[in-house]
């Protein structure tokens, strides 16, 4: 990827990025940074509560987020992450509020988008990760969309979306509930 390193450093300092996903461009950042999730928030025009989902190129991303997983948990994770699907994860108490918003539980997938895998991996982290819109609106499908919704206030990737035409499917970890398909 090119500016592997520039796009690590600039999301540490609490920098937004914009970038392909599997089916549209998301808005991410450092989980670990409060201003950065504020940032992207208030861009959004999202409410705190509603949590948001962090994307990871592998468990050991995402562990000291969410209750431990057994081999075959981590496994099924990886697995259904190649599906687009995001879990609704028991959280650890530790996890900032900023990201579960009102919630006992974590928004997690596993993504296997080429792109934003290898996000993850420059960065060392997973990332939040929102789709590219405004509350309520369109996502942005293009790397031009993105520029004409958001300007220069994030820094926006030059990549591919994926074939999927709707956003990740969202299910409860325990009982395999979908909430969003």
């Amino acid at each position: 990827m090119k500016h592997a390193r520039s796009i690590a450093a600039y999301l540490k300092r609490g920098g937004v990025i914009a970038y392909p996903t599997e089916s549209c461009y998301g808005l991410g950042c450092d989980p670990h940074n409060r201003r950065a999730v504020r940032r992207i928030l208030k861009l959004k025009q999202r409410p705190q509560r509603k949590g948001l989902i962090l994307i990871a190129s592998n468990y050991h991303q995402v562990e000291s987020f969410i209750q431990p997983l057994t081999a075959a948990e981590q496994l099924r994770l990886q697995q259904d992450g190649a599906q687009a699907v995001t879990y609704l994860m028991p959280a650890k108490p530790s996890c900032p509020r900023w990201l579960r918003g009102e919630h006992a539980s974590l928004a997690v997938r596993l993504t296997a988008h080429p792109f934003a895998q290898q996000l993850c991996r420059s960065a060392g982290s997973a990332l939040v990760s929102t789709s590219a819109n405004r509350s309520g609106m369109r996502a942005a499908k293009t790397y031009a969309e993105c520029l004409r919704m958001f300007g220069k206030s994030v820094w926006v990737l030059r990549g591919r979306v994926g074939k999927r035409k709707r956003p990740s499917t969202i299910k409860a970890w325990a009982g395999d509930r979908i909430v969003r398909s």
